[in-house]
């Protein structure tokens, strides 16, 4: 989160603008909800879980962008829509039931923490669409970017950095950590912003289609094990997110 801080630093001389500070606290609960928590999250995930079901159960943003739409944000709903939402559920608890029951605390605590996630990404969306649809794509990112950076600092400063920087493999980490916050968070908040400026909240959201599938491909590279199960969890999911996309 604080080298993605670093990176917008310089597009925020062009792209920010002081009469913006007005909407601050807007941009904060969109750089919150959309960035600096789910980061905490989707890494807490991963000491439990294989990437490639944290990505699957990523696919829930959309049905979680549509349930927040509706109670805090007014979006109006459709029948196939509420089908929709109770399929793809489905499709993720199919998910969290593990080869062996033993492992069922452990899928379910830590699958828990992207469920969670999904649920601040929803916010998120709903945020951007509703209170920053104003601004430009590049100058939402940076200016949400600009207000949980500081926050990612401080929470540095107090982490043994100073140890990890001892490691011998320190600096190759830094480099793949670098990759992540560049092109992982701060390019792709920019970009994702710009896609729910120009669509709807849904549309946006439904980048879900591709996450697992791509999350999956990086597992079996990583030689995690994958499932039938998996798959055809996954693919229910999907079918739930098409049916909430479906017009």
């Amino acid at each position: 989160m604080f080298i993605a801080f670093l990176f917008i630093i310089p597009f925020s001389f062009k792209y920010v603008k002081r009469s913006e500070s007005k909407d601050w606290y807007k941009f904060l609960a969109i750089g919150m909800c959309g960035n600096f928590i789910p980061a905490f999250l989707f890494t807490a995930a991963e000491t439990g879980i294989s990437s490639s079901l944290t990505g699957m159960l990523n696919a829930l943003t959309p049905f979680f962008t549509l349930i927040i739409g509706i109670l805090f944000f007014r979006t109006k709903t459709q029948r196939n829509k509420v089908l929709g939402l109770v399929i793809g559920f489905a499709g993720a608890i199919g998910l969290l039931i593990p080869e062996h029951l033993s492992d069922l605390d452990l899928n379910i605590n830590y699958g828990g923490y992207v469920v969670i996630a999904t649920i601040f990404y929803g916010t998120s969306v709903n945020l951007i669409r509703r209170y920053a649809g104003e601004y430009h794509s590049i100058t939402t990112g940076c200016w949400a970017m600009l207000m949980v950076g500081p926050f990612a600092g401080v929470y540095l400063m107090f982490t043994d950095f100073q140890a990890a920087a001892e490691s011998p493999i320190f600096w190759s980490s830094l480099g793949y950590v670098s990759i992540l916050a560049i092109g992982g968070t701060a390019i792709s908040v920019m970009l994702f912003n710009l896609l729910v400026k120009n669509t709807d909240t849904l549309f946006a959201s439904s980048v879900t289609y591709l996450i697992p599938i791509v999350a999956m491909l990086w597992g079996l590279v990583d030689g995690e094990t994958i499932s039938l199960r998996h798959i055809l969890s996954m693919g229910v999911i999907l079918l739930g997110v098409y049916l909430v996309n479906r017009k």
